[in-house]
């Protein structure tokens, strides 16, 4: 059985996910710690738990979501995980860093591409990557099947989508991303997005304002006529 640690970060309160399966395998979603103390919650998170981290996988490279990266594949040798559409974004994390005055991410790390469909292995745990361009050229979420889990970045969330006006963003992209790959997803599949609270694909599947017009009664029986 899988273990979730879940821990947000920086002032965009930014969602990683450290998820271990029963030998202490870890694979670490997003990790935005910007801050040496939101590092060393981490690392402590890690290292008490017994943990051995395997992979990192990015849902996207916006500067919010990589600042503790570099640490991290230098200190565990692992592999990053990343879609290759998001090369070119990691390029202007520095100038979309200094918009807000946060500090500029190290992006010295080495990625591995990932594509649509290829699975990403971490011990016994299994990701499939669902790429869902729109929020970002190169987005992906990670679907982990047999624990009916889904991190799904900054393409959705609770209640709402990911904004798609920043550099290489798409909103119909984003649109046909959400609704072709996403809600096809089994209903009670968990959703971990990359800010904000958690939710399911069913829930949003009826009731995200943002897919309207179409949100879909979930499993609801058919209506009484009388006869």
């Amino acid at each position: 059985m899988m273990k979730l640690k879940h821990f947000y970060f920086n002032p965009f309160r930014e969602h990683c996910g450290v998820i271990s399966d029963n030998a202490g395998n870890a694979a670490i979603v997003d990790p935005g710690a910007m801050t040496a103390d939101e590092l060393d919650s981490l690392e402590s998170y890690i290292a008490a738990e017994g943990l051995k981290p395997a992979a990192i996988l990015l849902t996207h490279a916006h500067f919010d979501h990589i600042y503790a990266v570099r640490h991290l594949q230098d200190k565990f040798n692992i592999p990053v995980y990343m879609h290759p559409d998001e090369k070119e974004v990691m390029k202007i994390s520095a100038k979309d860093a200094s918009r807000y005055n946060l500090p500029v991410p190290d992006t010295g790390f080495i990625t591995t591409d990932v594509l649509d469909s290829q699975t990403i292995c971490a011990g016994e745990l299994r990701f499939t990557v669902i790429h869902t361009p729109g929020h970002s050229p190169g987005g992906v979420c990670y679907y982990d099947k047999a624990d009916s889990i889904l991190f799904s970045g900054d393409t959705l969330f609770a209640g709402t989508i990911g904004r798609s006006d920043l550099g290489g963003g798409d909103y119909d992209k984003e649109i046909v991303s959400i609704m072709e790959k996403l809600m096809v997803l089994d209903a009670d599949t968990e959703l971990f997005p990359g800010h904000g609270c958690c939710s399911s694909i069913g829930y949003e599947r009826s009731n995200n304002p943002f897919l309207e017009p179409f949100n879909e009664p979930e499993e609801l029986p058919a209506p009484d006529d009388g006869q």
